[in-house]
């Protein structure tokens, strides 16, 4: 048994009945994490620059960008659009500080894909569209 199925322990069904914002606060995480690693896998920069870096990633607006171009180029199961729709209109109340609020809609239904993914150890998938967005 790995870690991730040690952690990782309710069934699709489970998770499918979270709410879109549960997986989108897991999907934060997982993606900086992946982007944290690919910096420091492919630069030479200090933590300060890598942070700084990063943030060009993980922004509201980047990852926006990046889920239309995913949604625009079918790079997208239709589940997997459906998912990103569900987080995209969950309301959230929170007034996003540095982006519009369809960036911020759009970056929480990017978020939600992640963290539906990652909860349903579908790891394969998740290095796919990271690695298609990171490009």
């Amino acid at each position: 048994m790995n870690y991730l199925d040690e952690i990782l322990i309710k069934d699709e069904s489970q998770i499918n009945m979270m709410s879109p914002l549960t997986w989108a606060y897991v999907g934060d995480s997982v993606y900086e994490l992946y982007i944290r690693v690919y910096l420091a896998n492919t630069t030479n920069l200090n933590p300060h620059k890598m942070h700084v870096e990063s943030i060009k990633y993980v922004k509201a607006g980047a990852q926006a960008k990046a889920v239309k171009e995913l949604i625009e180029t079918d790079f997208l199961t239709e589940d997997e659009k459906e998912i990103v729709r569900r987080g995209r209109n969950t309301q959230n109340h929170h007034l996003p500080k540095n982006a519009s609020l369809e960036d911020y809609a759009y970056s929480t239904g990017f978020e939600a894909l992640i963290g539906y993914l990652f909860l349903n150890k579908k790891e394969e998938r998740v290095k796919e569209i990271i690695k298609k967005v990171v490009g």
